[in-house]
């Protein structure tokens, strides 16, 4: 099943479909008038999507029109725009997640564990606590490997010793949707202990019991 892109894919505004729904088929400037609408929202970054929705509804119920034929031709070069704004913002987000995790490691190696959050890391490793180019968080949460670790004592004898130090991490973007799964700008990637792994969830279990900090 297809989820919606929440706060990337918009919607034609409740007031131009009262418009479109209210007003006469037969009223010739209607469809040139959403036209315009829609030629509007092109100009803007975040708005092409909304755009695309008002030609696909001008080319639909207007075909024959002026105004329908155009939003036909149009929504070839609307389509090849999107597809290139998703590729920018998925290299963005990437390239957000690997500057983290040099963030990560660089503070692991020097105060010997990872930070319980990654606001830890500003200002001395990062600017800013980092977020997806749509402005969402990243999840990230910090585990211990081994919480419980047999050592060898005295005489063969074997104990266990209690690991607190976090050595290990999640780093997961979920997407503009904020939900699991999800394709082009809802699509998931996953950062385990520094490398990209396979973006379908969930995560590989944390071993319990975890230190409370």
């Amino acid at each position: 099943m297809v989820r919606a892109m929440s706060a990337f894919k918009f919607q034609v505004p409740v007031l131009l479909i009262a418009l479109t729904l209210s007003c006469s088929s037969e009223d010739p400037r209607l469809p040139q008038s959403l036209y315009n609408q829609a030629l509007e929202l092109t100009k803007s970054a975040d708005k092409k999507q909304e755009a695309k929705s008002l030609m696909e509804l001008v080319a639909t119920r207007y075909p024959d029109s002026p105004a329908g034929n155009q939003a036909k031709k149009d929504l070839f070069l609307l389509d090849t725009l999107l597809k290139l704004d998703i590729q920018d913002r998925q290299k963005k987000v990437k390239t957000t997640m690997r500057r983290t995790m040099d963030a990560l490691t660089r503070f692991q190696q020097q105060k010997g564990e990872y930070p319980s959050s990654l606001a830890q890391l500003v200002p001395e490793y990062l600017e800013t606590i980092p977020e997806t180019t749509w402005g969402h968080p990243f999840f990230y949460r910090p585990y211990v490997k081994k919480p419980i670790e047999d050592v060898p004592g005295k005489r063969g004898a074997v104990v266990q010793r209690i690991n607190t130090k976090y050595d290990g991490y999640f780093l997961v973007c979920l997407g503009v949707d904020l939900q699991p799964g999800g394709e082009d700008m809802a699509a998931d990637y996953v950062v385990v202990n520094g490398d990209f792994v396979s973006d379908k969830l969930p995560l590989p279990t944390i071993p319990l019991p975890q230190p409370v900090k």
